[in-house]
């Protein structure tokens, strides 16, 4: 069952766009969301959940479902790729996404707005568990 509707995602007040897109979207930011989350949701039921961690979680997967369709792209490479690259004298432009400088190297997968939509929920949670 996936965590997030279609109407769910326009009643949240995100980027309306055809369904069958979102549905795309939906597989690949799920992806992204679990991976974040240590796959929390695929080991615990999102619906039965504490009403405040399920409406953030849902709020982050929509926030990244909207970034996925606002950047044309779903994939590292896709958003990672450099628009311009110098080499010397020699300049490539190719009319990707981010900036090439080193420092500005950064994995651009994942939407600030999942981090903040998940902070404070527990989902984010490092540490290590003690029995």
């Amino acid at each position: 069952m996936p965590y997030l509707t279609y109407n769910e995602y326009t009643e949240l007040g995100f980027e309306e766009m055809e369904q069958s897109e979102f549905e795309k979207l939906l597989k690949r930011a799920s992806g992204v969301l679990d991976s974040i989350t240590r796959y929390f949701y695929r080991h615990n039921d999102l619906e039965s959940d504490v009403e405040f961690r399920k409406e953030q979680f849902k709020k982050a997967l929509a926030a990244q479902i909207s970034y996925f369709y606002d950047m044309g792209g779903t994939s590292s490479h896709e958003l990672n790729e450099p628009e311009t690259v110098t080499i010397g004298r020699t300049t490539v432009s190719s009319g990707g996404r981010s900036n090439s400088n080193v420092e500005d190297n950064k994995n651009k997968l994942v939407s600030e707005d999942v981090y903040m939509y998940l902070s404070g929920t527990g989902l984010l949670y490092r540490g290590i568990g003690v029995v």
